[in-house]
């Protein structure tokens, strides 16, 4: 997943923008609706009221609703038109890339609406953090959760792991750095890597992490971890002191992958780890490790 491009699809469906340039599109679509920084604050609904009455929305993927570092994501908008889209299962807030608005600059809200409402809901995705509050929030049928951001706000990331998500088999959050307000500890992850929320998880995304090698200390000893095929702590600074703390916890050889790329793990310790966990499918590309400035992958 990067942000330097829109997105072509979307919870398997084709991406594409409403209203309509050109030809109809046969069979179903992830519709995108992105009025773009200038456009009226009325502008969003009045598109998505109009998208509503042409067909069944499955899936759809809001941009930028006019103003999107100033304006709050339109929440509002889309609970009003909740009864109208019953069959919405996929939903992508704020997919918008950095030339269109930086990530630390898009202003969100209260998200957790979207949880009331939206009860087919099986993939939500949201990018931004600006003013992003959630609440513990129960969902009974959503299957994939994503935060992007260049700085998660520790509120959000222990309201995560408050929340009740039974049917979640991917919940992957951009925990990102404190200049761009990711002042979450690995003491903050305690609801989330103790499992008891989240029976069904199976992929675990702690990415862009500065505080990568906390985190992965916290995960050594986790309860969550016996139960992923995957575990992702790519995108952030891990360096060999995290690599050091899962060699010396819990056995990972039950996971199908590990993913760490963009990292500043010495060739010491990869080739120790790689040793360690001969039948666990690694990625350790992208080495940061020679670079005079360290960042994680996604900041503003």
């Amino acid at each position: 997943m990067t942000i330097n491009e829109n997105l072509s699809t979307f919870a398997g469906l084709p991406v594409r923008a409403w209203p309509l340039d050109g030809e109809p599109v046969e069979g179903p679509a992830a519709w995108r609706i992105s009025p773009g920084l200038e456009a009226a604050r009325g502008e969003f609904a009045l598109r998505l009221e109009e998208l509503a009455d042409y067909t069944t929305v499955e899936a759809l993927v809001v941009g930028d609703w006019g103003d999107c570092y100033e304006n709050p994501a339109p929440i509002g908008e889309l609970v009003a038109a909740a009864p109208r889209m019953p069959g919405l299962r996929a939903l992508f807030l704020a997919e918008m890339t950095f030339e269109e608005c930086e990530i630390s600059w898009i202003r969100l809200g209260d998200v957790a609406p979207l949880f009331e409402v939206f009860g087919a809901l099986e993939v939500l995705r949201i990018r931004g953090s600006e003013a992003l509050r959630l609440g513990p929030v129960r969902h009974e049928t959503l299957r994939e959760l994503t935060f992007e951001s260049g700085g998660l706000p520790r509120e959000v990331v222990r309201d995560v792991g408050a929340s009740d998500f039974p049917a979640l088999r991917h919940l992957e959050l951009w925990l990102g750095t404190p200049d761009y307000g990711g002042d979450a500890t690995a003491e903050d992850l305690a609801g989330i890597l103790s499992g008891e929320r989240l029976p069904a998880l199976r992929h675990l995304g702690l990415r862009n992490a500065e505080i990568a090698d906390e985190v992965a200390a916290a995960l050594a000893h986790a309860p969550v971890v016996p139960r992923l095929a995957t575990l992702d702590l790519s995108l952030g600074l891990l360096g060999d002191a995290g690599v050091r703390a899962l060699l010396a916890g819990q056995d990972l050889s039950g996971l199908e992958r590990l993913d760490l790329h963009h990292h500043v793990v010495s060739e010491e310790a990869l080739g120790a780890l790689a040793a360690a966990l001969p039948g666990v499918v690694l990625d350790t590309g992208d080495s940061q490790l020679g670079e005079r400035y360290r960042y994680v992958a996604v900041g503003e």
